[in-house]
């Protein structure tokens, strides 16, 4: 299975890049998974929310493979403790033949169509961050993740 983060638009501030690569990269130890980024629309002033979230959905769904199980990651989804994302990590190994596919939308949030092709909705947290911090904290979760399934002494019960 290989393990996917598409993100709309990148990464700017150097804190959050650097950080959010060293667990990209401790991640690949465990697992096979890449970030990928969709470009952030041009001209969005001109544009509703409700086009801007059309457009960006069909930049999402674009880059989508059939067979991938998707999963965004929206206010409105589960919320886990990191013991039971590790879990659905191990069930999701073992059930996903092709690419398990998290999402983080652009700033109003997905399209409905987009809503449609997912499989899962997850939630980081009842609070609100910014884009950029979502990145960080869910690789640096899908780490621990891997971590607690790997026994490695990083996180402590």
């Amino acid at each position: 299975m290989k393990t996917i983060l598409l993100v709309v638009g990148k990464t700017v501030e150097p804190h959050f890049i650097t950080a959010i690569a060293d667990y990209v990269q401790r991640t690949k130890r465990y697992l096979s998974f890449d970030m990928e980024v969709i470009p952030e629309l041009k001209n969005t002033k001109s544009l509703s929310e409700e086009v801007q979230k059309e457009k960006e959905g069909e930049l999402i769904l674009k880059a989508l493979q059939p067979g991938d199980v998707v999963v965004l990651l929206d206010e409105g989804g589960k919320e886990m403790r990191s013991m039971e994302f590790a879990d659905y990590m191990k069930r999701k190994m073992n059930t996903v033949n092709k690419r398990l596919v998290f999402i983080i939308g652009g700033p109003y949030g997905f399209a409905p169509k987009v809503y449609e092709a997912a499989h899962e909705k997850m939630s980081l947290s009842r609070m609100t961050f910014s884009h950029q911090m979502v990145r960080l904290i869910f690789v640096e979760q899908l780490y621990r993740a891997m971590s607690i399934l790997n026994g490695s002494p990083y996180h402590h019960e």
